[in-house]
Order: C-alpha cells, then structure tokens, then sequence
C-alpha cells in the first residue's frame, strides 16, 4: 500500500457553514506524489440540531461508511484546482463524498503525464484512500483522458474473487491483470461503479483538428514546450511500450460493476462512434449510454444539471 501524507489543512476563526476538506499527498505503487483533495459529502451538514423545520433536519449524520465517494479524474492539462474540476466537485460533494486529485504531470503532482498510460495508477491510489477513510462504495468519474483512465481502471482492478486474474499479496483484492499491464498491484483499489465522460474508444485517434494539435503537443518536443508552459502539463518524452489496454478493450472486462457513457452530439475532439464503439463493447445492459444533446467535450462542456444526473446515478446504482 502507498502512503499518504496529509497538509496544507487551511485554519480560519470563522465557523465553517460547509464541511472542510482534506489535503494529502498520495504516493501511487511506482512512486509518483499525486496531489488530492477529500471533501465530505455536504448534505445536512450545519443543520441545527432539535427539530429544525426543512427536510435536512432529519437527515441522519452521514458516516464514511454510509456515505458514498466520488473520485474525479480529470481531463488532460486539467489539475485538481481548474474551475471545472471545482465546479464538478461543489455538485458532487450535495450527493456524496468527493475526492479530486491532479493526475501526474498536472498542476502540484510530480511525474511527467504518459496521456492515460500510468495514470491508472494514480487513479488506484486515490480510491484506495477513499477507502481508507472508510468509504464502502467508491465510484469513479471520469472526463476525456480521465474517462480513458477510468475505464483502464475498472477492468485492471476488481472486487469480484471469480474473474480471474493475479491477486495481490497484500490483501483481499483481486487484480484482474491482461499479460500486458502485470506490472499493477494495489488492493483496495477497486471501483464499484464507473461512469466514463467525453472517452475517446481507441488510440492514436487523429480524425478531429484538435486531436491532430493534442498529437503534437504530445510529440513534438515544441509542443511539450507548449505544454509545460502554456498548460502547465508536464508530458513524459518515452513513447509507450508496451501499448496499454484501449479503452474499448476495457470495457467487457468491468462487469459486474455498473458502467455509464456520456459524449456530447457536439463533442469536437471524439465523434459520436467513440461512445456508440464503448456501448457495443460492453455487449447487451453491460453499459448504460447518455448522448447528451448539444453538449461539447468533457468536463468544461458539463453543466450542473448533467452533473447532478451523473451524481444521483452515481450514488443510485447498486453495488455490483
């Protein structure tokens, strides 16, 4: 297991009218600090206690253990403080628990990005912390590269002991592990819904203009320039080897845990046959698809409606 380090706890004199939150430094299983945020989930909190009127008074105090946990991973050149990423978090946090972290290579964590590569083990580390501060249902929410990433996530990492796959010594969680991606041990680390937003379904896609411009940002050493300092996006120079598992070949993989698609009509990196290629993927109910009209790409094209609809789906689907 990683450990954790926890600061930058923010004091006031004021009282707090909303939960505080959590600052940590998580460390992923190849060495990486990755920069977190936990907020508790914010409903009923600050309702005064003994009969107040309004249906927040009776709400019973949430527990971790009651309470489910959103882990948000971002797009890339996103970071945990971006506004969009705030603004998804202050949603999720009316509905459950919310952990927001910047993915390696962004914003106040250390490494260099690999474009969803590694980052899934940046992504196991955070839902594993969730599950250290003793959340029994943890759903991951991700936008564009993190929607990638969440998928990756969801058919490396599984609670179910029947899938097959290497187990890790160091506990009770299996890891459902292709040949190719042996290298990721974590236990604790599972997600028990997934929901993947604005996710490319394959590789190398160059079929959009601004897909073409993320290559060469990507591979151009002028671009990584770009980069680091127009996106604050640290990008590693090594190209992948071995290619990992495509998104559209993680799919089948996630059940039993439940699984939501959401692209936008208007989405101008990934056309409308990325989420269509998911859906097929994940065979008949293996997926639930939103096309979502008018909608642009991820997380900055996400309002607070379709947010809170991820949010009630989110904390509304059984566990697997």
């Amino acid at each position: 297991m990683s450990s954790v380090s926890e600061g930058r706890f923010r004091g006031s004199s004021v009282p707090l009218l909303t939960p505080p939150p959590r600052f940590a430094t998580l460390l992923t299983d190849d060495g990486v600090p990755v920069d977190a945020v936990y907020e508790p989930c914010t409903v009923g909190f600050g309702a005064p206690v003994g009969g107040a009127a309004g249906p927040l008074a009776a709400t019973p105090a949430a527990t971790p253990a009651t309470t489910p946990a959103i882990v948000v991973a971002h797009g890339f050149t996103g970071a945990a403080d971006r506004p969009a990423v705030r603004r998804a978090a202050r949603v999720f946090a009316q509905r459950a628990a919310v952990i927001t972290f910047s993915f390696r290579g962004h914003g106040r964590s250390g490494g260099r990005s690999t474009v969803g590569d590694r980052e899934v083990l940046d992504l196991a580390a955070a839902v594993a912390w969730a599950r250290q501060l003793g959340h029994t249902r943890v759903v991951t929410v991700g936008f564009s590269m993190g929607g990638s990433v969440v998928l990756r996530h969801g058919a490396l990492y599984t609670a179910d002991p029947l899938a097959g796959g290497a187990e890790s010594s160091a506990g009770d969680t299996p890891v459902r592990v292709p040949e190719r991606e042996g290298r990721i041990q974590r236990t604790g680390a599972h997600s028990d819904a997934v929901v993947s937003v604005s996710a490319p379904a394959r590789w190398y896609y160059r079929g959009t203009a601004p897909m073409r411009r993320l290559h060469w940002v990507v591979t151009r050493p002028s671009g990584r320039l770009v980069g680091r300092y127009g996106f604050r996006t640290r990008i590693a120079t090594e190209e992948w080897d071995p290619v990992p598992l495509s998104p559209v070949a993680s799919v089948p993989l996630i059940a039993p845990a439940p699984l939501l698609l959401v692209h936008g009509d208007r989405d101008p990196y990934f056309p409308l046959d990325h989420p269509r290629m998911l859906a097929e993927a994940a065979g008949p109910g293996g997926a639930e698809l939103w096309l979502e009209r008018g909608m642009g790409h991820a997380e900055n094209a996400a309002d607070d409606a379709l947010l809170a609809r991820i949010a009630d789906w989110a904390t509304g689907t059984p566990p697997a």
